[in-house]
């Protein structure tokens, strides 16, 4: 950080300010979403931080580094704003009734992550406390695990083991004691041990590789052709079906396909079109539904793929098609 800009933006100069908190940006970003799960949160927090950061730049006296002081007023910024979605409770959207789940999990608020926004973010070295690799940390069941966390657990684990921030530094970002920071991990930890799936992220086939290409590419075939037999012959026995928010979950081949079969009534049989992107570092799908009553196909939720070695150990399906502009894919194709 040069002395001369940030001096120029301490007494008001913008593109000197623009100049000192760019590179933060999509980190800041990130480190949101993890903490909310939510994309459009995510993005109204670090405007939030970005013009807290201006108006009380003035005020920074580099006893923290520039970056260390941005976090901070991000990571308060998020705590407030979950307190105040504690205090409205979001309803789950309504659902048809579906065949009887596998079992109920809790109601979780959670968008995937396009991977075009991890670049140059999650390559970049944490620091040295971290316990969290990049490529586990930016997962999606990572995510997930996260949003089981009472927020101030949340906020404490990423700052310390996924971004590697010192111990006195989460806790001067917090406003506590390093004792209650290692008491917090500790429990945070507790918890994200017994929520994450085990291996499986290591077990998977490097992103972009050719059995990566191979075994979504077959999936991807299986669920356009409507061969249900021939996509549950790609999962594990153990493979999961999640649709957050919604509480409902299936194990199994024989669960998922009776609920694959239910949903595709519901379509009338229709077949959908999948158009491949990326998510949190995963093989996800735009998916599609041709309308009836026009040449094209409209947007129809999102699919996400967890892979464990040469098959798929969970999908997740979001319905939110809001999400499609995030992921830079149309809301419409020509049929």
């Amino acid at each position: 950080m040069s002395k001369d800009v940030l001096s120029r933006a301490q007494r008001g100069d913008g593109p000197a300010f623009r100049e000192l908190v760019e590179p933060y940006r999509r980190e800041l970003h990130l480190h949101c979403y993890r903490v909310l799960g939510s994309l459009q949160d995510a993005e109204d927090i670090v405007q939030e931080t970005l013009l807290a950061a201006w108006r009380g730049l003035s005020g920074f006296e580099e006893r923290a580094s520039l970056r260390a002081w941005l976090y901070r007023i991000a990571t308060n910024r998020c705590l407030n704003a979950l307190r105040d979605r504690g205090r409205r409770p979001q309803e789950v959207p309504s659902m048809a009734e579906p065949p009887k789940p596998t079992r109920m999990g809790e109601p979780m608020w959670l968008d995937p992550y396009p991977d075009v926004l991890l670049e140059g973010v999650a390559d970049s070295a944490p620091g040295p406390e971290a316990r969290y690799e990049s490529r586990e940390a930016v997962g999606l069941a990572f995510a997930a695990a996260l949003q089981h966390l009472p927020p101030r657990q949340r906020a404490a684990l990423v700052l310390r083991e996924v971004l590697g921030f010192r111990t006195s530094e989460v806790a001067d970002m917090l406003e506590t004691s390093e004792a209650s920071v290692k008491g917090t991990l500790q429990r945070a930890r507790a918890t994200l041990d017994e929520r994450r799936p085990a291996g499986s992220r290591e077990r998977a086939p490097l992103p972009g590789s050719a059995r990566e290409r191979e075994l979504i590419g077959r999936f991807a075939a299986a669920v356009e052709q409507g061969d249900t037999a021939a996509m549950i012959s790609l999962l594990t026995d153990e493979a999961w079906l999640t649709m957050p928010p919604q509480p409902y979950e299936y194990q199994g081949g024989e669960a998922i396909a009776r609920f694959i079969a239910r949903e595709r009534g519901g379509r009338r049989g229709a077949n959908l079109r999948l158009v491949p992107t990326r998510a949190n570092g995963q093989p996800a799908f735009g998916c599609y539904l041709p309308d009836p009553h026009a040449p094209i196909a409209r947007a129809y939720g999102m699919l996400v793929l967890t892979l464990d070695e040469d098959r798929v150990s969970a999908i997740t399906w979001f319905g939110e098609r809001s999400l499609f502009a995030y992921f830079g894919l149309p809301r419409a194709l020509p049929e």
